[in-house]
């Protein structure tokens, strides 16, 4: 397998900021990891082994980033305005240093977002805020709800990267919606241990999406269905092959 590691100094976030690659071609996918972890995450769980044959015959290559979780979503008791302010950070380190990377890596190959738990909330952010720099996104047992993590709390840079918030102002007109359907959305969770959440906020995303005429696939799996690795492995196997029928 063809696997590398890549570090890469962001100005956006004043830090070098790692990235894997597996694979020499194929469908490109910027995946990010679980929450709080850096780009060794799906190595080390096991979906880079589930995904090998994939990965060794061509058809997909995954670029895995490092999170900076541990300075935005997750630490409560900081102040909230410097872990939004951490997330835009963040954001512009994906769209302006680490998707310029991956283009010229592909020959412009645009890639598919796709993440686990709080990496699927980056991977649907970001690909519903630059869909012209993506061709879809592969999200899997998110929790889209800024106040889950925030406690309620909001400024303007936070709602830029709460998509339950700034979806639903989006006019019907506006021409990221073509874009939208243009690509491919698929947005996956289960509904037994530790998905809770994670259906609610898809069940009224799913609504947003109706209302807006998005076309978005948001699949909801059985109520055996956790949020763990076995199950993602399951997904991300199922899903693969509909994305590369696509392209």
């Amino acid at each position: 397998m063809w696997r590398e590691e890549i570090t890469r100094y962001s100005n956006c976030l004043n830090r070098d900021m790692h990235m894997m690659v597996y694979g020499h071609d194929g469908l490109p996918f910027l995946a990010f990891p679980t929450q709080n972890s850096m780009c060794w995450n799906y190595e080390d769980f096991g979906m880079i082994g589930q995904l090998q044959d994939f990965i060794d015959g061509g058809k997909i290559r995954l670029f895995v980033v490092d999170t900076i979780d541990g300075e935005s979503w997750s630490p409560k008791d900081w102040d909230k305005g410097h872990r939004s302010y951490m997330q835009e950070q963040y954001y512009h380190y994906i769209v302006d240093e680490a998707v310029p990377f991956i283009l010229e890596k592909t020959d412009g190959w645009l890639p598919i977002t796709t993440g686990l738990s709080m990496g699927a909330n980056h991977a649907l952010n970001m690909f519903l805020r630059r869909p012209d720099l993506f061709s879809g996104v592969l999200a899997l047992s998110g929790v889209y709800d800024s106040d889950y993590f925030f406690d309620g709390w909001m400024d303007e840079k936070l709602y830029n990267n709460s998509p339950e918030r700034y979806l639903p102002n989006m006019p019907k007109d506006h021409y990221y919606i073509d874009m939208y359907n243009q690509k491919q959305i698929i947005i996956c969770v289960g509904q037994g241990a530790w998905e809770e959440d994670g259906v609610r906020t898809l069940r009224y995303l799913q609504s947003v999406f109706a209302e807006k005429g998005i076309n978005a696939w948001c699949d909801f799996w059985g109520y055996d269905v956790n949020h763990d690795w076995p199950w993602w492995f399951k997904q991300m196997r199922y899903f693969i092959p509909i994305l590369l029928d696509k392209h």
